[in-house]
Parts: structure tokens; C-alpha cells; sequence
């Protein structure tokens, strides 16, 4: 059960935890899906310093009036191809965000992508919605790439 101010969700894809974990930390794939729909991540605007302690930071631009938003976070832990932790230090309660990643033995794998800490402007419909539509582009996106 969660409380207030934190969220889950959980998804089923048919790929390999490696792969799944890679288009999470890789530029080239973060690119692919990285956002709600109606933004774009464009590569220059990726970073990804993959360690403990490391930058996790993306600028998302608006497709229809060109404004953007930058999300920049820190890397809490990195435990290839199960674990992903990071927090945006800078969104007021220091929102974290943990992924697992998990084998289910059958070719698919369950990720589960909690989030702590989240604030009220987050935690509206409007923004979860935002927030579903990524995961939805994450899953089309994977897709699309085939099993690994």
C-alpha cells in the first residue's frame, strides 16, 4: 500500500531486464520515448553519468510551443540490470524514484517504477496522467525494439 505522496506502477514487457535496463540509462534509447506525450528528449540534452552520485538530468521540449523542462536528478544506486535509484534534489520533498526490474522466466519482465517524496503539483491527475503516457511510450517504444 502506498501513502501520500508516493506512487507505483507496474508494467509487463516482453524483453530481456538488460534490455529494458539499458533503454532507461542509454541516451540513444532515453531519446526514443523520454517524456509525456506532446515532448521530445532531444540526445544533446541527455545526460547520463551511470554510477552512484552521478548526473541523471534530461531537457524535454514542448512540441507545441517550443518551452521546456529540464529534469535533473542524482543517481542514488545502479545495479545492473535489477535496480535503478535516483532523486531530483531540486523538487521541493526531494522526490526518489526506484525502477526494478524483474526476470519473470518466460521472457518478460516486470518493471516496477515507485516514486517517494512526490510533491502536490505531481501528484494532481493532470501530472500522473502526463506521467502514465510516458510509461505507455517506454512500453511502445520497447516494443518495437523485439525481445532481448
Amino acid at each position: 500500500m502506498t501513502k501520500p505522496g508516493e506512487f507505483s506502477y507496474r508494467r509487463v514487457h516482453r524483453a530481456s531486464a538488460e534490455l529494458l535496463f539499458d533503454c532507461m540509462t542509454q541516451p540513444q534509447h532515453l531519446t526514443s520515448f523520454w517524456g509525456p506525450d506532446g515532448t521530445t528528449a532531444p540526445i544533446e540534452g541527455i545526460t547520463v553519468d551511470l554510477r552512484p552520485g552521478g548526473a541523471f538530468e534530461t531537457v524535454m521540449l514542448n512540441v507545441a510551443d517550443g518551452s521546456s523542462y529540464t529534469m535533473r536528478a542524482v543517481y542514488l544506486e545502479v545495479r545492473r540490470p535489477d535496480r535503478l535509484v535516483w532523486t531530483e534534489p531540486g523538487v521541493e520533498g526531494g522526490m526518489t524514484t526506484t525502477i526494478t526490474f524483474t526476470d519473470l522466466g518466460d521472457g518478460n519482465t516486470e518493471v516496477v517504477t515507485h516514486q517517494t517524496n512526490v510533491p502536490p503539483s505531481y501528484r494532481d491527475p493532470a501530472a500522473r496522467s502526463g506521467f502514465e503516457t510516458s510509461l505507455r511510450r517506454f512500453g511502445e517504444y520497447v516494443a518495437g525494439l523485439g525481445s532481448g
